[in-house]
């Protein structure tokens, strides 16, 4: 049964990054990839890796489950003459307009994060009512449940062959800690300087700030059970 899609994440990102002020060059320049790439996110005309993606939500001082839900306006926030982001200034800054914006706290991103923590999915979530977000090279993160205020990513996580964390090898790290249970096929973890080869019912924990990374060598999907847990909460 397919799992339902949740709105593109692009304009969900672009709207935390106007709200806090960033530039697109000043949020490129904190993760290390160009403003271009930013952009294309942004626009939803490329998809970003999983490590890409823990680096902009991290950066942004949100989590991946302020992701799955509805954006809160399908439109750009406080225009002027054109989209917010041309409200920003190239050293970094925030324009007044911003400024009194964010001072009056009515952007709808701020509005819509506040809702996204007291969002419940379940008690019971069906395979047909899963909300997916579909990345790079094709890796599936499948929402398996929520609980207002408690900080879990529990996902059910497909990486296709050939998938990967990066594209380009980057390692990826994160706050909080990392659980996963590997149910079907077969994925390499880069942990440090260390490769595991995980198979069908290896189960793995650790600190996510420690440098690492999965790929797919197999012919056939990766599919397991993930948690990652804030390390806030």
């Amino acid at each position: 049964m397919s799992a339902s899609e949740v709105p593109p994440i692009g304009g969900r990102i672009r709207e935390e990054r106007v709200r806090q002020g960033i530039t697109v060059r000043g949020l490129a320049r904190e993760i290390g990839v160009s403003a271009s790439l930013i952009s294309q996110i942004e626009t939803d005309k490329s998809q970003p890796s999983v490590s890409t993606l823990y680096a902009i939500t991290t950066a942004l001082g949100i989590s991946i489950e302020d992701l799955f839900a509805p954006s809160a306006t399908a439109q750009p926030a406080l225009t002027s003459n054109g989209p917010v982001d041309e409200l920003s200034t190239d050293s970094g800054g925030t324009s007044p307009q911003v400024t009194d914006a964010l001072h009056r706290g009515t952007t709808p991103s701020a509005r819509a994060l506040e809702l996204d923590r007291q969002r419940r999915v379940g008690p019971v979530v069906h395979p047909d009512h899963r909300e997916t977000l579909t990345l790079e090279t094709g890796v599936v993160w499948e929402l398996l449940g929520q609980v207002p205020d408690v900080h879990v990513d529990f996902l059910l996580v497909t990486y296709q062959p050939g998938g990967s964390s990066s594209t380009s090898g980057t390692l990826m790290r994160h706050t909080g800690t990392e659980f996963g249970y590997l149910i079907s096929g077969e994925l390499i973890l880069t942990l440090g300087f260390d490769e595991h080869h995980l198979r069908p019912g290896d189960a793995i924990s650790f600190d996510s700030t420690t440098p690492h990374g999965y790929r797919n060598e197999s012919t056939e999907p990766a599919v397991g059970v993930w948690f990652v847990v804030e390390r806030s909460h």
